[in-house]
């Protein structure tokens, strides 16, 4: 194959990739549609807002880059699997199998390449979470839903306590335990979020 074939046939698995992908850009996250919000954030909405937090974390003990491109990744195998919840009546392990069959699926897309293999790694890291970055991500990964939880109590005038519930006591990250805590101390005094309407 001539070097304008094969950049042509790479540039083909990258596009195939990337609409792929774009089912992220779609799908609504499920426990807020169970939950009843109107105009529900994305699956890439809420791995957006994981990738900034993951910038505002000040801790020269992790690889922050890392943790921003976990935090992209975490959720991809959802483009082709969904947002299966707890509540779905699938186990933890058909989960694992379905999502893991979907990350080869996808590094097969791209070809098995250097990029495929770092997306994967990154994947696989997050969810095996057994190192400091993987903690982090975890921990964002709750921390951002309970964000959402308040912002859409306020927009929404919903009442969503099982989010807060579920999430009580597990940070392990200091400055994600202080996120969580100005979060909960907010829907205490019922604050506006900035940016919202009063």
């Amino acid at each position: 194959m001539s070097g304008t074939a094969r950049e042509a046939a790479a540039a083909s698995s990258v596009i195939d990739f990337l609409s792929v992908v774009e089912r992220l850009k779609r799908t609504k996250r499920t426990g807020w549609i169970n939950s009843g919000i109107r105009g529900a954030e994305s699956i890439a909405d809420h791995m957006y807002r994981m990738g900034l937090m993951a910038m505002l974390v000040d801790d020269n003990a992790l690889d922050r880059g890392k943790c921003v491109k976990m935090a992209i990744v975490h959720d991809l195998a959802e483009a082709l699997v969904g947002d299966i919840t707890p509540f779905d009546g699938v186990s933890k392990e058909r989960k694992r199998e379905m999502e893991h069959a979907a990350m080869d699926q996808l590094s097969d897309m791209l070809s098995n390449s250097a990029q495929a293999a770092e997306i994967h790694a990154l994947w696989r890291e997050y969810e095996d979470d057994t190192t400091a970055e993987a903690h982090l991500v975890h921990d964002l990964d709750k921390c951002e839903m309970i964000q959402q939880a308040l912002e859409y109590e306020q927009s929404d005038g919903k009442q969503l306590d099982s989010f807060f519930e579920s999430t009580q006591g597990i940070f392990r990250h200091p400055q994600v335990q202080a996120w969580a805590d100005e979060i909960r101390r907010r829907r205490q005094l019922k604050q506006p979020v900035e940016g919202k309407s009063k």
